[in-house]
């Protein structure tokens, strides 16, 4: 399973939001680059970068940071927030960020972003981010009654990478991850599912892991390692050791 360490712009600081909240901000840094070349001296494989100004607004106010710590690592980077076009992907895309996530534009326009994965295999992932089930979008700020897995059957058999599946509940408040939710969603597609929000420590790590087999492939990690409450070195380490029993389901029974 990735773990794979997450930073978050406004104005150009690293920042962390409560429940995407942005009356709600704290700010851990303001070199995104020293801090992506942290996580990538700690073992980080993958780095997830969100432009929060673009996701509330659709400016695209942090394009230099993102530009100078794509130049700065020797890892993938992925980027989210404010990608709702195709000529805004390709920006990014062109900029040699490795994977960009459309989140609104999945909801909206599906069957663009359906054909831009074709077209762009691996280069892709939706961002599915869920307050009480239904899909989210533009910075969290606007809600819709689609649910979160019916999002998900839409993108099945394309060429999208992966799914990063937020449960806005969680986001922030180190409480732990929807693991429910997270089940749902991996049975619900066949596309890897990255798990976001709620992470506070390692055993949070350890939980999701027995969702490995379900198709949680990998998990997005934010305010828990800039508290401490997290060491990146350690998680990467448990990631790499095997699989637990799914705590959602009882001894014996398989998943179907």
């Amino acid at each position: 399973m990735e773990i794979i360490p997450a930073i978050d712009l406004l104005g150009g600081r690293c920042v962390r939001l409560r429940q995407g909240d942005y009356d709600r901000v704290t700010a851990f840094s303001d070199d995104p680059v020293s801090q992506a070349l942290s996580w990538q001296r700690q073992g980080a494989g993958r780095l997830h970068l969100v432009d929060l100004d673009a996701a509330r607004d659709g400016s695209g106010g942090n394009d230099d940071a993102i530009a100078a710590v794509v130049r700065a690592i020797g890892i993938p980077v992925q980027v989210g927030g404010g990608v709702r076009s195709e000529a805004r992907a390709r920006e990014l895309l062109d900029q040699g960020v490795d994977r960009v996530i459309l989140g609104t534009a999945a909801l909206e326009q599906p069957e663009m972003v359906l054909d831009l994965a074709a077209r762009l295999p691996g280069r892709l992932v939706v961002g599915i981010d869920a307050r009480d089930g239904r899909v989210a979008t533009r910075g969290w700020i606007e809600d819709s009654a689609v649910a979160a897995e019916d999002l998900a059957t839409r993108f099945e058999g394309s060429a999208v990478a992966a799914i990063v599946s937020t449960d806005i509940a969680t986001d922030g408040m180190l409480q732990g991850p929807n693991l429910e939710a997270l089940r749902r969603m991996a049975l619900a597609t066949t596309v890897p599912v990255l798990a976001s929000g709620g992470v506070s420590d390692l055993t949070d790590v350890l939980s999701l892991l027995a969702l490995e087999p379900l198709g949680v492939s990998g998990v997005i990690v934010g305010r828990a390692l800039y508290d401490g409450r997290l060491d990146l070195a350690e998680a990467l380490q448990a990631a790499g050791e095997g699989r637990l029993q799914d705590p959602l389901r009882p001894s014996g029974v398989q998943p179907t």
